[in-house]
């Protein structure tokens, strides 16, 4: 039985009722996924629940909840589930956000110790209100889990921090062990898909973050299937390389509802195959590139694998 969630697009996106419908393409069978019944999945979303925690799991629709919400890996979203941005691939509410909750730190500190964790992604909203776009709030958020939780590595998914100078400093000078920031897409199509961020600002923030914490591992992930080219995946590849960045994800867009952008084509697994010889063979450190590969899945198995590549290069 394949998982399907139902997302009221008029709530949670206002501003795309104005654009045609895109009617949503059944699935091939190399992404379909079951829907969830383990119950340290239910014991998982119950301790989300408890603890007044966001998760991207849900907020994204991402199709690999079941299996890591059944190993107790959630990734948890800061600052609000409302986004200032309205980009046209993502689920997550778009809107005016509320002021940011001051217990959220020790909140996301204490769910991580009970889920006994090795690793934790911790990612947010875009907060173009805020004037440091969310920077001392994700420095309070690793302070506390440092606190709570000494041995647990963490990565940090972050937004760009456009014209927020200092918030780089700030995020990395919490000294995360993973630095992430997604490109998304190739340059071309940041017009219509991500329209509210700058592929050069963006490519930038991942250099500044290795500059100015040399041994962190920096890391960025693409969605394929959206129109991009071979040719134009493989600059993106060459650019992140220019910035050092020591791991790439390329995963499958889905279309969470008929107001997002339309998928052009499901890219099949020797596709995937090819573009993860290709990032190997251009130097990352570590590449995941399958249909279902997103940011955060299987953060802490890859996590090891990729500390492992540095000590042996």
């Amino acid at each position: 039985m394949e998982t399907r969630i139902e997302i009221d697009h008029r709530r949670r996106h206002p501003e795309k009722q104005n654009r045609a419908d895109h009617p949503i393409q059944r699935k091939p069978d190399w992404i379909r996924v079951k829907a969830p019944n383990h119950p340290i999945y239910f014991e998982t979303r119950d301790l989300m629940r408890s603890q007044k925690l966001v998760t991207v799991c849900e907020e994204a629709a991402c199709p690999n909840i079941g299996e890591c919400w059944s190993q107790r890996h959630a990734t948890m979203m800061i600052m609000g589930e409302i986004c200032t941005r309205a980009c046209a691939f993502c689920n997550i509410t778009t809107g005016l956000p509320q002021a940011l909750d001051d217990s959220e730190p020790g909140r996301v500190a204490d769910a991580v110790a009970k889920l006994g964790l090795r690793h934790v992604v911790i990612t947010s909203v875009d907060r173009d209100d805020l004037a440091d776009g969310g920077a001392a709030h994700f420095h309070a958020v690793i302070a506390a889990i440092r606190a709570a939780a000494p041995g647990v590595t963490i990565e940090i998914l972050t937004p760009d921090f456009l014209r927020k100078p200092g918030a780089i400093e700030m995020v990395v000078a919490a000294g995360p062990d993973v630095f992430n920031h997604n490109l998304e897409t190739v340059p071309r199509l940041y017009p219509s898909i991500r329209p509210g961020a700058r592929y050069f600002q963006s490519l930038r923030l991942l250099d500044q973050a290795k500059r100015l914490a040399p041994g962190i591992f920096t890391k960025s992930g693409l969605m394929v299937g959206l129109g991009e080219t071979r040719a134009e995946i493989g600059q993106v590849m060459d650019d992140l390389r220019i910035a050092d960045v020591d791991f790439l994800t390329i995963g499958q867009y889905l279309q969470p509802t008929v107001k997002h952008a339309a998928i052009e084509r499901f890219v099949p697994p020797e596709e995937f195959a090819d573009y993860a010889a290709m990032a190997r063979a251009k130097g990352f450190l570590m590449v995941s590139a399958t249909p279902l590969t997103r940011s955060s899945y299987h953060a802490d198995a890859d996590f090891a694998a990729l500390r492992a590549a540095r000590q042996a290069g």
